[in-house]
């Protein structure tokens, strides 16, 4: 969709509407109405930020959005003034990796008969139908997203993740046929990078209307800080958490977390961070492996089931200073973490969308390192571009091997202050050139239009 003389967003061709109530009329001055669908929560990594931003974003540029998941509280996320709905859910809770949800009962969805899938799709269809008209829906995951889409009956679009493709469906025939059948009525369907393209493909098999678009950065929340000033801040966000006794909820901060912070960057010994989920397919144990031949230091932050695994191998292998386990944090604590470190490392060794969380370093000024795989291999890619060629070796290493991800973290952190800085400011160009979230939205909605 090209902008107007004065870069503003044109007005939309209307599509007509599908069935069901109309809960109000299009707030005035809208562009589009937007009903978007997420069968989770916003909070997190992944596809929960996604989902937020989008809504965020959408709405700042004047479109009238809807949201639909399963957050309890979404009071605490900018959703950029969009509306919140939470459907209400009989039966359990379709997930591609197995994680608490609280009120809910998670199972694979690999793991549902067809009547569970089918009544699931239906609560949340009915959901959507009650805040049309609307221009678009807008569906995460091919599975379930794209049956909710096409049963919605208004006009539709999904993002495929990557997870639901991996995770459940790879390996489950009735699976693939149910998210081909899907996603033969979306208007278009979205992928975050040209990796994912061909999973889908190789998935579902060919899909029309396919069109990619990578994740994005708020770059204006994600930035490089002083030292000081990040500190200071990041401790008066840890602060504020609930308390956790006990680290009891796993999808809450550890309890005494600004105490821990504190005392942990007391000092300005180099430190690398790790953000995401602590599943074994994150290849967070490739970084500590790294960290025995470094001096240097690690906080580690997320939440899953290998984070008890994790600390057992720090605790054995590493000396008592040398990692801080956090728990999960949100984007009001991680932009002032990240400039506090002098590199984030991206793992992974499972085949992956994009590297969202890659992307936000860059733009907070803490030089990523990935695993060069899959979406993240089109990530590095792009900062390669605007690297100078005697850094471009660093933005990646070779997946799973800890070897060449040891060289690269000792010759990142090895560098002077003004060359470390000289790499740190070419991968917040390239993000504010590639990745805004402001452009990720913008482009979204061209095949509408």
């Amino acid at each position: 969709m090209p902008l107007d003389f004065n870069g503003s967003w044109p007005r939309a061709i209307h599509f007509g509407h599908g069935r069901g109530s109309v809960p109000g009329a299009r707030r005035e001055g809208s562009l589009l109405r937007i009903v978007l669908w997420h069968g989770y929560l916003l909070g997190g990594t992944g596809s929960n930020v996604y989902t937020r931003a989008l809504a965020r974003e959408w709405s700042r540029a004047g479109q009238d959005v809807t949201v639909l998941s399963q957050e309890p509280q979404p009071e605490l996320y900018d959703l950029g003034g969009a509306r919140h709905v939470r459907p209400e859910l009989e039966g359990p809770l379709p997930v591609f990796v197995l994680d608490r949800y609280e009120g809910h009962e998670p199972r694979l969805l690999q793991d549902l008969t067809l009547e569970e899938r089918e009544r699931y799709v239906e609560q949340n269809a009915a959901a959507v139908r009650e805040q049309l008209p609307a221009d678009l829906v807008f569906a995460n995951h091919v599975l379930l997203g794209g049956p909710v889409g096409a049963a919605s009956g208004a006009p539709f679009a999904v993002k495929a993740h990557g997870s639901e493709l991996e995770y459940s469906m790879r390996a489950n025939a009735e699976l693939q046929a149910w998210g081909r059948e899907s996603l033969a009525a979306a208007g278009a369907v979205f992928v975050g990078s040209e990796h994912i393209r061909e999973v889908l493909e190789e998935v579902v098999g060919h899909v029309d209307r396919v069109h990619e678009v990578p994740p994005g950065v708020d770059v204006g929340q994600f930035r490089p800080e002083p030292r000081e000033e990040a500190l200071d801040r990041l401790l008066d966000e840890a602060a504020a958490d609930p308390p956790n006794p006990g680290n009891a909820n796993e999808r809450l901060p550890d309890d005494a977390n600004a105490e821990r912070l504190e005392a942990f960057f007391a000092n300005d010994v180099p430190t690398v961070l790790y953000f995401g989920k602590l599943i074994y397919n994150k290849g967070v144990h490739l970084l500590l492996e790294a960290l025995r031949e470094l001096d240097a230091r690690a906080v580690i932050v997320g939440f899953g089931d290998y984070r008890a695994e994790l600390e057992r191998l720090a605790r054995e292998r590493l000396a008592p200073p040398q990692t801080l386990f956090t728990g999960p944090l949100e984007h009001r604590h991680l932009v002032h973490l990240l400039p506090l470190t002098a590199a984030t490392v991206v793992p992974s060794i499972f085949p992956e969308a994009f590297g969202m969380v890659a992307a936000e370093a860059a733009a907070a000024g803490s030089p990523p390192l990935v695993a060069r795989h899959s979406g993240r291999e089109g990530f590095a890619d792009g900062l390669e571009a605007d690297y100078r060629s005697e850094y471009r070796h660093l933005t990646s290493f070779a997946t799973g091997d800890v070897t060449d991800l040891t060289a690269k973290l000792r010759e990142l952190l090895a560098l002077p202050p003004d060359q470390r800085a000289a790499v740190a400011a070419a991968g917040r160009r390239a993000v504010e050139q590639r990745w805004s979230w402001a452009g990720v939205a913008q482009r979204l909605v061209q095949p509408f239009n």
